[in-house]
């Protein structure tokens, strides 16, 4: 059999063997567990799903919806975006960035001095309110990814210095600072301009609680919290291949419920994080429901943020990563359900050339010789310097899990070796917005995002904020709270292509582990479970799984 190397190969294989742990977790059971019994919808008052409507069980339908900040990194946010918004290119199931025609007519780079694309969109490309999908809509995500903070891409769409519109905005020529490989990561999940520039609150609300439109095969018919429901509707001014579906609906269970709605086939899929636990329930459905394990495009992490006088010093940071059980807090983080070990700074498990870094072990000897080092004695208990306690501040939303589950065990192993921590708990857009400033955390916990643009991900995560030519506009830092200039070179010749991403990163992980900047914990993964009757397409494609299919899906007549 010929060796496979490809990305989409190596996506399978991670998918194989996580579906295979899986299984084995299900095996270990002696006895079948005991019937269960759904505490959250479906409840006897729920219907069974209609002839074309499918029921896809969740475990939160907690906004926002932004997909491009990295608050709102979450399953609800991902479905929502992948049905609703459109994009210029689309991740394929091999992991490649593909063109999408239902928008598109072309995107092609048209000079190489200046670094110039001309993106062709399709005429009949609108709205749900009629208006077009135009250039304001990429000139409007640009802004906002290059001014605010928290941005999951922010590298990428800095490296824009011009947007030019022709054709009545149909035609975008966008104009590069310099030569940009990654260009092809660059605006998904468009938003529509013209409703949201002047929204209020601003960029930080623009989908706070629902989208004002969309252009995707579904529209938004109701969102309710109350009864943790999301209705999409076929969407009749769609201009393409119309959804087979009716409608599909989100709906808000506990692991219980959604395989007990599963069972009775109220749900017709699911797509959850669930632990251990959850993943015997689902098993046990037996062979009318297919269970596999679809990794999130998001790896929880620690970020170190070297700010402050204790946290600018590089051993009073390398200290406390030595303190810390990572192995304890990605169990209690996973709950032994499919999300997978991360072992390096800028890749992920799902990526093609994963491979482990250097991520440290657990050494509290180590850890208390550093502090020693940086002029703390342990005084009944307690960390001190100069009669003062070592205090940290931990940084955790509050609306998000398994964020601050994972806060709660870093707050208690560190306690228990003798540091101070209060535990910050804001909304995640709060906690976010801060974390590139002075005020924020001195250690958060966040998502690093996963992208189809590495390298990008590298320079937004770990790279300095570049300046812009306007003297008085001030850009955010990133989610680290770090720069190191004599890294910056390197990170930007990863980002224009002049030095392969492999050898960018051999120079700068050794280097960000030295400094203890971060600390990766655990690729987010949720368990898909299908019942037969369903088509679905492909259940684990990469950064939008199962959802990417979802124009297709449809349910099999008896």
């Amino acid at each position: 059999m010929a060796s496979c190397q490809s990305r989409g190969c190596r996506f399978v294989r991670m998918a194989v063997a996580v579906t295979a742990a899986l299984a084995m977790v299900a095996g270990c059971s002696v006895t079948p567990p005991p019937p269960v019994v759904g505490t959250v919808p479906p409840v006897p008052s729920a219907p069974a799903a209609k002839p074309g409507e499918i029921v896809v069980g969740v475990d939160s339908i907690a906004g926002g919806y932004n997909p491009h900040v990295l608050a709102d990194q979450s399953t609800i946010t991902t479905a929502l975006s992948t049905m609703l918004l459109p994009s210029v290119f689309r991740t394929a199931p091999d992991g490649s960035p593909q063109l999408d025609r239902t928008l598109m007519v072309s995107a092609d780079v048209t000079n190489n001095s200046p670094y110039t694309v001309t993106y062709r969109l399709r005429g009949d490309a609108a709205w749900s309110d009629s208006a077009p999908i135009a250039a304001e809509d990429f000139l409007y995500l640009r802004e906002q990814m290059r001014d605010e903070p928290g941005g999951v891409d922010s590298a990428g769409y800095r490296q824009i210095t011009d947007i030019k519109s022709e054709e009545s905005g149909k035609v975008v020529q966008v104009t590069f600072a310099s030569t940009y490989p990654g260009w092809r990561s660059l605006f998904s999940n468009l938003l529509p301009a013209h409703l949201l520039k002047d929204a209020p609150g601003g960029w930080d609300q623009v989908l706070e609680s629902s989208f004002p439109a969309t252009a995707g095969p579904f529209s938004i018919k109701q969102v309710d919290a109350a009864r943790g429901e999301i209705v999409l509707e076929r969407n009749e001014r769609y201009w393409e291949q119309p959804a087979l579906a009716d409608r599909v609906i989100l709906r808000r269970a506990d692991q219980a419920g959604l395989t007990d709605a599963l069972r009775t086939g109220h749900d017709q899929l699911v797509v959850a994080r669930t632990d251990a636990g959850g993943v015997t329930m689902l098993q046990a459905l037996g062979e009318r429901v297919t269970v596999k394990a679809a990794p999130r495009p998001s790896v929880v992490s620690l970020f170190f943020r070297p700010s402050g006088t204790d946290f600018a010093d590089e051993r009073v940071r390398t200290a406390l990563i030595n303190l810390i059980d990572r192995d304890e807090v990605i169990k209690v983080g996973t709950g032994g359900g499919p999300s997978v070990r991360a072992d390096s700074l800028v890749l992920a498990p799902s990526q093609a050339g994963y491979a482990p870094t250097g991520a440290p072990v657990h050494n509290a000897a180590a850890g208390q010789e550093l502090l020693t080092q940086a002029g703390f004695s342990l005084v009944s208990g307690v960390w001190t310097r100069e009669g003062r306690p070592l205090s940290v501040t931990l940084g955790a939303p509050a609306d998000k899990e398994p964020y601050l589950q994972v806060a709660k065990e870093v707050q208690r192993q560190l306690v228990a070796a003798g540091v101070q921590v209060k535990l910050l708990t804001p909304i995640a857009d709060q906690l976010m917005r801060s974390s590139g400033t002075e005020a924020g955390p001195n250690i958060l916990v966040a998502p690093r995002p996963v992208g189809d643009n590495p390298a990008a991900v590298m320079a937004s995560v770990y790279g300095c904020t570049t300046g812009t030519n306007d003297a008085s506009t001030v850009l955010p830092g990133n989610v680290a709270g770090f720069c190191d200039m004599s890294l910056q070179p390197t990170i930007d010749s990863a980002l224009n292509g002049s030095r392969p991403l492999t050898e960018a990163i051999g120079i700068v992980e050794p280097r960000l582990w030295r400094q203890a900047v971060a600390l990766p914990l655990f690729q987010s993964a949720d368990s898909v479970a299908a019942r037969a009757e369903l088509t679905t397409g492909d259940l684990t494609a990469p950064l939008n799984a199962p959802f990417a299919s979802a124009v297709t899906w449809q349910r099999k007549q008896n």
